[in-house]
């Protein structure tokens, strides 16, 4: 086998081992136990204790990831629900004063994060699949509370020929 044609066989393999997990959790119903959970989608992202012993798995999935599904877990180990999170509905929920770790429990890992020193502050952004191209923004202080949040155009979808 000549070195492209590994390439491709590599390429398709990695294909098709992707397409054994789901992009979404659609297809389990309350009470699936964790472990077939983590067979039909894969290894979370992240994952969060919850309230009383729960657990809140995180899946940071698509391109430019537009989309994250939180699991939740009950003490038993079975899947109590799910859930699309990045969207206007819940940024709008996010409120000044919340830590951050508060945030990342409910809308998961930012898409980009970056420190701005000028401000001393921290600044999440989170892509969704917005109808106009913006992304959800967080800023947070040194002692990762939340003091603002807003909309902005998102910087991947402007042109350098504008």
């Amino acid at each position: 086998m000549n070195r492209s044609m590994h390439w491709l066989a590599v390429a398709a393999a990695a294909l098709l081992l992707g397409a054994c997990t789901a992009y979404s959790p659609t297809s389990l119903s309350p009470g699936t136990p964790v472990a077939d959970v983590r067979s039909a989608m894969g290894e979370p992202t992240n994952e969060y204790s919850g309230p009383d012993g729960t657990r809140r798995l995180e899946y940071a999935k698509g391109p430019y990831g537009l989309h994250t599904f939180m699991l939740d877990i009950d003490r038993q180990g079975r899947l109590i629900g799910s859930q699309q999170v990045l969207t206007r509905a819940s940024f709008d929920a996010i409120r000044v004063g919340m830590s951050g770790e508060e945030v990342r429990y409910r809308i998961g890992r930012p898409a980009d994060s970056r420190t701005l020193p000028y401000q001393n502050r921290t600044l999440w952004s989170y892509r969704y699949d917005a109808t106009f191209c913006e992304w959800f923004q967080v800023s947070l202080n040194p002692r990762g509370e939340v003091v603002d949040t807003g909309y902005a155009p998102d910087p991947a979808c402007t042109s350098e020929d504008d």
